[in-house]
């Protein structure tokens, strides 16, 4: 009888993040109260209150049931030292494969890069978001300083640098791809987008280590001297 009622107290919270993933897709975080949720998801108020705080709980909740298993998916890019960019490169395109092959994925993230405002009750939930944020990063450029010590990137990158701008590559991909998929069909294009700029990083290409002028030898360059 217990295992029963766990059951239906899960299938219940299910139902509630199922819900609001649904209504918050339509009418954005801060247009949406509880009570509407409620209303949507058939239960009371206080069956919302007895599985999440607030709103920014709930909404928390929602987000991990996408962003938890990619997070999971970094730690493990950023550890493996056997072939590190190759992992780094599969924690990339892993995201961007679940975005365009899932729907929940596609909603989720719509709604929290188009559809929510972190003020009030959510600024706890904008914390949330830049400590996922910072742990991909980590992770990444772990992996990235694992494949320079294999001597698999050029001399002149610099994996905390390369590392914020695979995150702004895949991070941008999925904001603009989700406020319009015609942005460029992004199932066919992810592994080119990603390899390109992991290509760019590694030893023996010349886009990553430019030669620099120092202005001394620039300014002589200029006065044809």
């Amino acid at each position: 009888m217990v295992r029963r009622t766990k059951e239906e107290a899960q299938e219940t919270r299910n139902r509630i993040l199922d819900t609001a993933e649904q209504v918050f897709v339509k009418k954005g975080v801060s247009n949406t109260s509880l009570a509407q949720l409620a209303e949507a998801a058939g239960v009371t108020r206080g069956a919302i209150y007895w599985h999440f705080r607030n709103k920014a709980d709930l909404f928390d909740a929602m987000m991990s049931r996408v962003v938890l298993p990619m997070e999971e998916m970094a730690a493990r890019a950023g550890d493996n030292m056997e072939d590190p960019l190759a992992h780094v490169r599969a924690c990339a395109l892993n995201v961007l494969e679940h975005l365009t092959t899932d729907a929940q994925c596609q909603r989720v993230f719509e709604i929290c890069c188009h559809k929510v405002e972190y003020v009030d009750e959510m600024v706890q939930v904008r914390q949330r978001h830049i400590e996922a944020r910072n742990n991909c990063l980590k992770h990444m450029e772990r992996g990235l300083r694992n494949a320079a010590k294999k001597g698999l990137l050029a001399s002149a990158v610099n994996p905390r640098l390369a590392a914020v701008g695979l995150h702004a590559l895949v991070d941008g991909l999925i904001v603009n791809w989700v406020l319009d998929p015609g942005y460029l069909p992004l199932a066919r294009d992810a592994k080119a987008l990603v390899d390109q700029y992991l290509d760019s990083l590694r030893a023996g290409s010349a886009k990553s280590a430019p030669r620099r002028t120092s202005p001394v030898r620039r300014a002589r360059a200029e006065a044809g001297g």
